[in-house]
């Protein structure tokens, strides 16, 4: 598709630890939908597995108690596909990281820092998505978004 990119994209973020990795998936994929700056967007799809980063909290760790309300570390790495006047890569992670920042406080609220997120390279993808990763990807994207970034999947 002409006027497409393609960006392998981690985002790592603190989240409540009764959080959903499916429901937490899903907003981020939905917040790339439009990204863009200065009012205006362009298209945006994301395809990606989400996972923890951390082991689940046990009752008791080390003779202590683990507060019930410590946050755990969640990451979700795929591939963020755009189209439209969407500048280079950097900028395409700036506009994925703000809209994905706004997303994920509005859901989740304050989790004192917002989610980072990088482009990586398309080796990490494949080889730093572990097999538990819960997958998920924009509903009802631009159609040849989804068909530019099949051959990454």
């Amino acid at each position: 598709m002409p006027g497409s990119l393609t960006v392998p994209l981690l985002v790592t973020t603190d989240l409540p630890p009764d959080a959903d990795l499916a429901e937490f998936g899903r907003v981020l994929a939905e917040a790339v939908r439009a990204p863009g700056r200065g009012g205006a967007s362009y298209s945006g799809f994301l395809y990606g597995g989400a996972f923890w980063l951390d082991p689940p909290r046990t009752a008791f760790c080390g003779g202590g108690v683990v507060p019930a309300d410590e946050l755990r570390f969640a990451a979700l790495i795929g591939y963020l596909s755009v189209c439209g006047a969407h500048g280079p890569v950097k900028e395409v992670v700036g506009d994925a990281g703000r809209a994905i920042g706004g997303a994920v406080g509005v859901r989740y609220g304050d989790l004192g820092s917002p989610p980072a997120v990088m482009a990586i390279r398309p080796e990490d993808v494949r080889e730093r998505t572990p097999p538990s990763a819960v997958f998920v990807r924009t509903a009802d994207a631009v159609p040849e978004l989804v068909a530019v970034t099949r051959p990454y999947i």
